[in-house]
């Protein structure tokens, strides 16, 4: 078990490990910040190492050739061991810089960071390798790095030459490499080095499906067997479905840290927030509390899944509307033209409802309200978990070309999506969205997040497991000896 520290001197080193160990660490960060020097000219540069030095022994005060770009600005938080944290944010909002100075390849400007286990980084893959080496070499030299013993290697070579099946190209040097082969064997080395924390900064779209496939599987198995993860991606929904908890990374700020289905809410409203509104937001992030975020992930799905699994007619045979049931997490983006209003759940006779009847069709509906002239629009609905994760939905058209070429200021639409209600008991979430061209590109007009919901009743006589019913119909057949001796 290795440690990485940064600015503590041998008493604080102590101190930290004796909390770490306490409170069953992996990671923490205090204070956390990095800081850039950015030059106009190189001219700046030779200047910013001359001058100030000359001005220091004349005793004048020293003047600053450049300007300060801080990457990160106090940012404080812990990771549990065997926790699956995901971090989100914009391009440029410190992601990947501080992934880095996790893993040691950055020093911070300011602020400790200290881990608790043995490293495995796959952040820029294959950046370590050295062209003129083979790929074979590059696996021992890389292992080494990550504080493997020679005889640790030979016991793992031939799992990591298949995991990266680049053939016989494994014998020769990487310099003849394709780009996508360096990837492959750099990924396969960093994922079988059985590490104790795993650090991932959009990686995972590397290679073939085929090798995509490969790789969540392998990070599931390093997961499962209680490895702590931290997880970089853009994908909302890889971070809902992989992760325990969630960070908003923004300029350089840790603006939100919960729920992975909050958190991602939160990133997805600033992302598409307009440019006078974006502080405002941060603002409101920043401020939003939430009582669930500080609970463990398991006592939370569980007190949700109580809360809204109070029903005084669990066994009704028919659906109905339960008036206690409505969600609490609803967030709206910022309106650009279009605002949905009164989403809500609909039977075949036109009755509200969110108590409903597997096998049954609905109706979806809401209404929209365009202040201004829009083009290209088109509509939407999601179905989520209560977690977060994205099961389906439908959009009113494929992309723009398919949508409504331009719908005017003033005009009210009332939007349908019908349903087959496929889904076995629990409680599911209902997203609305519109789309249109602004500033010659696809944004949302408008959408709401867990803008209903509604609860599956269960159902008598149900062999259907999992979260949907595919209709799967068993059917067992006796074999006769001879047919049971030949499909042996």
């Amino acid at each position: 078990m290795s440690s990485n520290r940064y600015h503590s001197t041998p008493s604080t080193k102590e101190v930290l490990d004796a909390t770490m160990e306490a409170n069953d660490c992996a990671i923490r960060a205090q204070n956390l910040g990095k800081c850039y020097q950015i030059y106009g000219t190189p001219r700046d540069r030779l200047r910013q190492f001359v001058i100030p030095r000359l001005q220091r022994l004349a005793r004048q005060t020293p003047r600053q050739y450049f300007r300060e770009f801080w990457a990160l600005h106090d940012v404080s938080f812990e990771v549990r061991k065997g926790e699956t944290v995901g971090i989100v944010g914009r391009n440029g909002s410190g992601k990947s810089t501080l992934l880095q100075i996790i893993c040691g390849t950055l020093t911070p400007t300011r602020g400790t960071v200290t881990t608790n286990g043995r490293i495995a980084a796959l952040l820029e893959l294959g950046s370590g390798f050295n062209p003129n080496f083979t790929g074979r070499e590059n696996v021992y030299m890389n292992g080494a790095v990550l504080g493997l013993s020679k005889a640790e290697l030979d016991a793992r070579y031939d799992g990591i030459a298949a995991f990266a099946d680049i053939g016989d190209f494994i014998e020769q040097p990487v310099k003849t490499y394709s780009s996508g082969m360096v990837v492959r064997l750099a990924f396969a080395v960093a994922i079988n080095v059985d590490p104790q924390i795993l650090v991932v900064d959009e990686a995972l779209s590397v290679g073939d499906e085929l090798f995509r496939r490969k790789c969540f599987s392998r990070i599931e198995a390093i997961k499962s067997s209680g490895a702590t993860i931290l997880f970089v991606s853009h994908a909302g929904a890889t971070v809902v479905e992989l992760c325990d908890r969630a960070i908003l990374l923004d300029d350089g700020e840790l603006l939100a840290s919960g729920t992975p289905k909050s958190v991602v809410g939160r990133y997805q409203k600033l992302l598409y927030a307009p440019e006078d509104k974006r502080e405002e937001i941060r603002n409101e992030i920043k401020t939003v509390s939430n009582p669930s975020q500080v609970l463990p992930p398991r006592m939370r799905a569980t007190s949700i899944s109580t809360q809204s699994a109070a029903c005084p007619r669990a066994h009704a045979p028919e659906d109905f509307f339960d008036p206690h049931l409505k969600p609490q997490s609803t967030l709206a983006y910022e309106p650009h033209g279009a605002v949905i209003e009164n989403p809500r759940i609909l039977n075949v006779a036109g009755d509200p409802v969110n108590c409903l009847k597997r096998g049954r069709t609905y109706r979806y509906t809401y209404t929209v309200h365009f202040t201004e002239g829009a083009s290209s629009v088109r509509f939407g609905m999601l179905i989520k978990t209560l977690s977060g994760m994205e099961l389906g939905g439908a959009t009113s058209a494929q992309g723009a070309r398919e949508a409504m070429a331009y719908v005017a200021p003033g005009s009210a639409m009332r939007v349908e999506f019908r349903f087959q209600c496929n889904l076995n008991q629990g409680t599911y979430f209902l997203n609305a969205g519109i789309m249109g061209i602004r500033n010659t590109e696809e944004t949302y007009l408008h959408r709401l997040l867990d803008a209903c919901m509604f609860r599956v009743l269960p159902c008598e006589d149900n062999l259907a497991t999992g979260i949907v019913d595919f209709n799967c119909m068993p059917d067992i057949i006796f074999l006769s000896d001879s047919e049971s001796t030949v499909t042996a």
